[in-house]
């Protein structure tokens, strides 16, 4: 059999020629190309209101999924319902648990201003009321009728004294009882002058007096109550007087709001029990006592202001709210403190909302990664998806080791359609680690890597018009956008395929419009795009220039000419961030008598990952299978990759170590012009690899720079033809017969082409032809056969002829 290098058109699919002179003449492509599953998925998940129909979606990086939902978010969004305000209110009753209110949207700033009008127009209102001339007659009134019952009570019982002959005296230390004579006040010394008998019936009168005295005064502290009532109730009187019409107004102007008018009454409840707090509060002064003023009052008015937390005055449809945080502060909502004289305190006007809070109603998008890596947020998130309530609990609480007194805020009702984006990965790790995932979300949006080519060229490039458009760049030519095209087939690694990382098409699109600009052209074409990719290389091939001047400069052992027994240039691929590229290594072979053992050395020395160790298994079955069917496989061998320092894993060399094994058993030179990759099956069957392009271009950069000889080429399975999207410059090196690319569909046929010597086919005997790879090897593990007979058989009996 004669295997033929690929023809250049196999190498390179060229992009047809487009219907368009440049992309300014292109619509915009209205749905996202090739992403039909997940657009139904996400149709289904928003249609459809129900428990547990949030959606995640889930796919690559770069292929538009948050752009892609955020679109279809707002399509649905806004023919939504517009959700209500939400705002906290103090709760006069108990002001640790604030209470939440739902207002029409777009009815809480007005309440707000409402509120904080009403508060200004009583601190006004009030003192002023309470300033008027009425009111100071009413009061002094009060205070005269407080007098006047005083006096009498006090005239009554002097009355009684003097008849007695004695007087009530104020002195120091209080009202005393002394006795007088003509009027005057007698001392001590002249009542002992007294004759005793007129001693003993003053001091009676004295006692008489007193307890009189005594009854008056345990009076006045019930004369002082009753006093305090009349003039509260005057100043509820009065501060009715002052707030009921304000309050009527607002009662009025709310009237279809039952909640909101039972915080009126609240509220004038309130106003009228705790009116001093108002007065006096309108006193001029400058700027900084005012300041000061506001500041030290401000606890008490800020019980009557509203704290709007959820604003949908402005909201069209449902909101969509995207949080690029996630910590469960941002999600769920927090309490602020402020330092007051050494102390922290709260009320609910430091209740702050979060993202639950202001996507209620509509949307909340997601990262899925960073949701699970914030502490609580997780765990938070569902349990307000199952209670459908959002509740406010300080993250000390959750912890479960604090016994500090704060806000419990009322529960706010949750309705929201949760959509988590995120990798492929998150969704697995979430659907295996967590039992309720799948709980609350049914939905998964799965965004596809790549799409069909055939059929989709022309949508391609109104998806370039688009990004242009976008981006305020230069129109594109037609063979701008073919290069384009060509460029996202490579990146899907196959020729009938386009890549759907929207990201990295609009970074060349970035990228080539800048290389026009410095140019001067007015439009953008198949150089400044192919610049575009030059510079893009240039910039990430740093550690490939030093892998090809160790291989220049002989410090990597790579031949590529001449022939060499047992040993075979195998093709990796490097991956170094976003840039990958080939790198050829040496393999070679050895090969012994033995016990059928195919030793890896990157296995024995860990260095070998389990996929490289099961690709050396196959191929030993192969062996065993193919050449000794019917016998032991008297063979030992160890299969190694010269100068590898790190790990080897994978099965794209098993094809290449196999070639080595078979020229160490049939002792023929393989090609060191050729290198090999593909993984092997035990029927000896090369199967497909990934990164076949790089690795061709590899082994091409190695051999152009030692200089092209027409006879290096590459070996690749039959299977990746359809992956094959090379650099121009492999192509064109093709074209000119400087280097080739082999496809291969089994063993035969790959060492054919290393060796040039038939690989022959088992006739009816089951013999090869003579001469050919296969006759060789059997020949050779016919040899190791024999020799491990021999060394097995008993040593002869002395004197016994044979």
């Amino acid at each position: 059999m004669t295997t033929k290098p690929l023809p250049p058109e196999v190498l390179h699919r060229r992009c047809p020629e487009l219907p368009f002179e440049t992309t300014a003449s292109l619509p915009e492509e209205e749905v996202p190309l090739g992403q039909d599953r997940a657009l139904d998925a996400l149709e289904l998940g928003l249609g459809l209101d129900a428990p547990g129909y949030n959606i995640f979606v889930l796919g690559p990086p770069g292929v538009g999924k948050r752009t892609v939902s955020s679109r279809v978010l707002r399509a649905h969004a806004a023919n939504a319902t517009t959700p209500d305000d939400w705002c906290y209110l103090n709760n006069f009753i108990d002001a640790q648990r604030p209470r939440a209110l739902q207002l029409p949207a777009g009815r809480g700033v007005p309440f707000k201003r409402d509120m904080e009008r009403l508060i200004d127009e009583l601190r006004s209102t009030i003192p002023a009321v309470f300033e008027s001339e009425d009111y100071r007659t009413r009061l002094q009134i009060l205070d005269r009728q407080l007098a006047e019952k005083r006096d009498g009570a006090m005239r009554v019982v002097q009355n009684h004294a003097g008849e007695r002959h004695v007087t009530v005296v104020r002195m120091p230390m209080g009202l005393a009882v002394a006795p007088t004579s003509n009027g005057e006040v007698l001392d001590a010394e002249q009542f002992s002058h007294l004759p005793p008998p007129e001693q003993e019936r003053i001091q009676k009168d004295i006692a008489t007096i007193q307890e009189e005295l005594q009854a008056v005064l345990r009076g006045m502290p019930q004369l002082e109550r009753e006093h305090h009532e009349k003039v509260k109730e005057l100043n509820r009187e009065t501060a009715l007087f002052a707030v009921g019409h304000l309050i009527d107004e607002l009662r009025g102007r709310y009237a279809q709001l039952p909640q909101v008018i039972a915080h009126l009454n609240a509220v004038q409840a309130d106003v009228i029990e705790n009116v001093h707090e108002f007065l006096g509060s309108s006193e001029p002064g400058d700027a900084a006592s005012h300041i000061r003023k506001l500041l030290s009052e401000s606890p008490a008015f800020r019980r009557y202001g509203v704290n709007l937390i959820v604003d949908n005055g402005e909201t069209r449809g449902a909101p969509v709210v995207h949080e690029d945080l996630p910590t469960y502060a941002n999600l769920m909502g927090r309490v602020e403190h402020h330092a007051h004289l050494g102390m922290l305190i709260t009320d609910f006007t430091l209740v702050r909302p979060g993202a639950l809070h202001r996507a209620n109603g509509g949307y909340l998008v997601l990262d899925a990664r960073k949701l699970i890596a914030q502490p609580f947020a997780w765990e938070s998130m569902k349990r307000a998806l199952d209670a459908r309530q959002i509740r406010i609990d300080p993250p000390e609480r959750l912890y479960g080791f604090t016994s500090t007194a704060s806000l419990e805020p009322e529960p706010i009702p949750l309705r929201v359609k949760v959509v988590l984006i995120g990798e492929r990965w998150i969704h697995a790790l979430l659907a295996v680690a967590d039992p309720e995932f799948h709980q609350h979300f049914k939905v998964a949006a799965d965004f596809e890597d790549d799409v069909e080519r055939d059929g989709n060229e022309e949508r391609y490039a109104r998806l370039v018009a688009a990004l242009a458009r976008a981006q305020l760049a230069r129109p594109f030519s037609r063979e701008a956008v073919s290069r384009i095209v060509e460029q996202a087939a490579r990146l899907a690694c196959d020729a009938a395929k386009l890549t759907a990382n929207v990201q990295s098409i609009a970074d060349l699109v970035r990228e080539a419009n800048y290389c026009a600009a410095v140019a001067g052209h007015e439009r953008v074409e198949r150089e400044e795009v192919q610049a575009a990719l030059d510079a893009q290389l240039r910039r990430q091939d740093r550690l490939r220039q030093v892998v090809l001047e160790q291989i220049a400069r002989g410090t990597l052992l790579i031949d590529t000419a001449g022939e060499q027994v047992a040993q075979v240039n195998g093709l990796s691929v490097i991956q170094a961030g976003q840039f990958a590229f080939g790198r050829p290594s040496r393999i070679t072979a050895r090969v012994r008598l033995g016990k059928g053992e195919v030793v890896d050395i990157e296995r024995e020395v860990e260095l070998g990952g389990p996929i490289h160790s099961k690709g050396v298994l196959i191929l030993a079955g192969y062996l065993a299978a193919r050449y000794t069917a019917n016998g032991p496989f008297p063979l030992s061998a160890s299969l190694v990759f010269e100068q590898s320092y790190g790990g080897v894993d994978g099965d794209s060399a098993s094809s290449a170590e196999l070639y080595a094994l078979l020229s160490a058993l049939s002792e023929l030179a393989i090609r060191q012009a050729i290198a090999v990759t593909g993984s092997v099956n035990q029927l000896g069957q090369v199967q497909a690899i990934g990164g076949v392009n790089e690795k061709i271009e590899g082994f091409f950069d190695v051999c152009r720079a030692r200089g092209l000889t027409g006879s290096q080429g590459v070996m690749i399975p039959a299977a990746n033809t359809k992956h094959l999207m090379l650099r121009e410059d492999v192509v064109a090196a093709c074209a000119a017969r400087q280097f080739h690319v082999f496809a291969v569909k089994d063993v035969d046929e790959g060492i054919e082409i290393l060796t040039g010597v038939p690989a022959g086919s088992r006739g009816t005997d089951g013999r090869y032809p003579a001469g050919s790879v296969n006759a060789r090897v059997a020949a050779r593990i016919e040899e190791f056969a024999r020799t491990a007979r021999a060394l097995a058989a008993p040593p002869p009996t002395p004197g016994v002829q044979p």
